[in-house]
């Protein structure tokens, strides 16, 4: 009987597409462990091509055997292999990422004291930005072309256009110089909570990430809900008599989610540059701060270090970018 061969056949194809599916995260896995294996090396690569910063971390005054031990500390004075394969160790096996010039500890424990705080900033950004722009481009596309779809639009490409940094000083300049309201500089403190015992401090800092962040996936959340709203489907459940409501929210939100999925993993990596920009504007005590201390101390082993976890997250944005699509849409899994 056909009826019986669809409930026989029926099991064996979720089977296949759930292993077809692991294979796929696994090669997908794979190839980004290349990857950063790649990107390790040409930054520690470019690194070697800078000057030697003994002279500019012991100073200036310092005599030429104390240059020459922090020289034969760090090895320095080896060759370039045998500098890439110490690194390499204390990264993958150690998990140090080396050793701060300046602060004399690892990286690994800089950034495990400081990187929470970071990804407590950027994390509630960014949420915020994705849970307003997705309604909010919703809302778009229904009134597409209407004066409050114009307007929305127009405050976008502003916010669009405009850099982090200048966004933050405006903002900084009316709710903090202007009014009073809010405080200027970012919460203080060396652990998360400290930092969240101060909510106040965090607002303008969040605000400035959730506005950056904000318009770019709304645009893209109105530009795919508008291509979704023109399918058959879309025409085939509103015939059947189904509210707007269950049309908008069961039928084609999960369709034009597809490609703001994809549109955050893409962008992850801009949303954490962003943050390193707001950390430093607002004075917060994270990694952003500890990487513009490196770049202008010659801190290199902490500059490379925070410039892996942002590798390590761009790679993982794509990553989960790539499975939730596959996962989203079966048709583009293989």
């Amino acid at each position: 009987m056909p009826g019986t061969r669809v409930v026989i056949a029926l099991p064996i194809l979720i089977a296949a597409r759930g292993e077809a599916m692991v294979g796929y995260t696994i090669r997908r896995i794979i190839q980004s462990i290349i990857v950063l294996l790649g990107v390790l090396v040409i930054m520690f690569i470019l690194q070697s091509l800078l000057p030697n910063p003994a002279r500019a971390i012991v100073g200036v005054h310092a005599s030429p055997a104390v240059v020459h031990a922090f020289i034969v500390q760090n090895y320095l004075n080896k060759p370039f292999y045998f500098q890439l394969w110490h690194y390499l160790y204390e990264v993958i096996w150690q998990h140090t990422l080396g050793t701060s010039y300046k602060l004399n500890e690892s990286v690994g424990s800089i950034l495990k004291r400081d990187a929470p705080k970071s990804f407590l900033l950027v994390g509630v950004a960014l949420l915020i930005s994705i849970v307003v722009a997705i309604p909010i481009g919703i809302f778009q596309a229904v009134r597409r072309n209407k004066a409050s779809d114009q307007a929305v639009t127009g405050l976008s490409f502003v916010l669009y256009a405009m850099p982090t940094f200048f966004l933050g000083e405006l903002l900084i300049l009316l709710f903090s110089e202007y009014f009073h309201l809010l405080p200027a500089e970012a919460p203080q403190g060396s652990t998360v909570g400290q930092i969240l015992a101060q909510p106040t401090g965090l607002i303008l800092p969040i605000a400035t990430l959730a506005l950056v962040n904000f318009a770019g996936y709304s645009r893209f959340m109105r530009s795919s809900a508008i291509e979704s709203l023109a399918q058959d489907f879309i025409r085939t459940a509103r015939a059947k008599g189904l509210s707007e409501r269950v049309v908008l929210f069961k039928h084609m939100l999960r369709n034009s989610l597809i490609p703001i999925v994809t549109l955050i993993g893409l962008t992850l990596p801009a949303v954490l540059t962003a943050g390193l920009i707001t950390e430093f504007l607002f004075n917060f005590p994270g990694i952003g701060s500890d990487y513009i201390t490196a770049l202008t101390s010659q801190d290199y082993p902490t500059a490379l270090g925070i410039t892996l976890i942002v590798a390590v997250f761009t790679v993982l944005g794509n990553l989960l970018a790539d499975i939730a699509y596959a996962a989203l849409d079966p048709r583009v899994r293989y």
